[in-house]
């Protein structure tokens, strides 16, 4: 693993070099102290199975999901650049039509998996 990416509630996401496929990628790791939880574990392994049941170009795609020892982590894309918070921090507010756009990829996403019957949580 490289670096950190990212961190939520459950899970730490670091960004890796897959040497097998000589590309980066992003690795979501289970917290420690969900990990012994079967709760918490089943619902990452539900995350993982919706997730790569998905195929669309704005949601990342999942490459592998696994354990070592008692880490749990879901291999996906890596997706270059910078979070919208982030981006919003440093650049200020988006133009009217920017945030048109991005909002027109989101809910192209969103309407994408619950097709599927997956609704987001986060």
């Amino acid at each position: 693993m490289l670096e950190k990416i990212g961190e939520g509630g459950m899970a730490v996401v670091y960004k890796a070099h897959c040497t097998l496929l000589d590309r980066p990628v992003a690795i979501k790791v289970l917290r420690e102290q969900y990990a012994s939880n079967p709760e918490f574990v089943d619902r990452f392994q539900r995350e993982a199975r919706a997730a790569a049941r998905l195929s669309h170009p704005n949601i990342v795609s999942i490459y592998d999901v696994g354990q070592e020892g008692e880490k749990l982590f879901i291999v996906m894309e890596y997706v270059h650049g910078v979070n919208l918070k982030d981006y919003l921090r440093n650049q200020g507010p988006l133009s009217p039509q920017t945030a048109a756009e991005l909002g027109r990829q989101i809910g192209a996403a969103l309407a994408h998996a619950h097709q599927r019957g997956i609704i987001h949580r986060d």
